[in-house]
């Protein structure tokens, strides 16, 4: 009896199985405070990642935000750049656009993703804010190839001066592509002035038939009115390694300034990341 047929069909197997894993390196776009808080920032609206993360959040805080942001993996050789404009002034309804261009891939096998995100944010009540963005990735490379368009919804619900918890669901339009797989994720953030925490929980339930969580979460601790401290943790469900973090920034009362941040994973591949973040905000 010939092996052959039998090594075909677990090859076949085995390559549909690790198709069927989503990436997590369009889900790990975000700016330097949100890495430096562990990933948990979706409840918190205090960045142009809103568009990326909860775009109800874009209406949580209105202001006129720019935001350009640079992060990069002295491990595996990746990084990304992106440049972000939320305005929240003008009216009620919040606009953000933010751009992303994420080199991927590790030694000559090099891949490059062009994200680009439009949303909008709306208070229904003075406690409950919706939101969606459209997505458009364009992806080229060793084999990871995408021109897919999606969309994400986000609910918000202010619960108190300073408690905001919220919903949101990603990747609805389903695309085929393991680089946009459906999930959705629940936050839940405190800002009490000087103290910020906050905390993610993402679920993917599409995945090999179960259910895989990733979990975030950060505090910030603002020193002298102009200097935020933080650090964050999570853990990753598809990995399942952990991740440590910190970062510092500098403001002005208007709330322009920089961030830099480093998150250290223990396990896996070991990634080292770096991130800096610079920023205009008018209120």
């Amino acid at each position: 009896m010939s092996l052959r047929p039998v090594v075909l069909v677990l090859a076949l197997t085995v390559s549909t199985a690790v198709q069927a894993q989503p990436s997590e390196d369009l889900r790990d776009v975000m700016s330097a405070r949100a890495y430096a808080m562990g990933g948990a920032f979706r409840a918190l609206g205090l960045g142009t990642e809103a568009v990326l993360g909860n775009p109800a959040a874009m209406a949580l805080y209105p202001a006129y935000r720019i935001e350009g942001t640079g992060a990069w993996d002295t491990r595996a050789k990746e990084g990304l750049l992106g440049i972000s404009v939320i305005d929240g002034a003008t009216s009620k309804m919040a606009m953000g656009l933010d751009y992303h261009w994420v080199s991927l891939g590790r030694g000559g096998a090099r891949t490059s993703a062009h994200l680009t995100s439009l949303g909008v944010g709306f208070p229904l009540t003075p406690g409950i804010l919706i939101g969606a963005a459209a997505r458009y990735l364009r992806m080229s490379g060793m084999d990871r190839y995408a021109n897919s368009v999606t969309v994400d919804t986000g609910v918000l619900m202010r619960l108190s001066q300073s408690l905001v918890a919220g919903v949101s669901a990603h990747n609805l339009v389903n695309t085929d592509n393991v680089e946009l797989t459906r999930y959705y994720t629940a936050h839940i953030g405190v800002n009490s002035g000087m103290l910020t925490l906050a905390g993610d929980v993402r679920g993917d339930f599409t995945t090999n038939d179960k259910t895989t969580l990733t979990y975030s979460g950060g505090l910030e601790y603002l020193v002298g009115m102009m200097m935020p401290l933080r650090a964050g943790y999570s853990y990753d469900g598809f990995a399942k390694t952990s991740r440590v973090s910190t970062g510092l920034g500098l403001m002005s009362e208007t709330g322009s300034g920089f961030d830099i941040a480093y998150r250290h994973e223990l396990g896996g591949e070991k990634s080292r990341l770096l991130a800096l973040t610079i920023r205009m905000q008018m209120n």
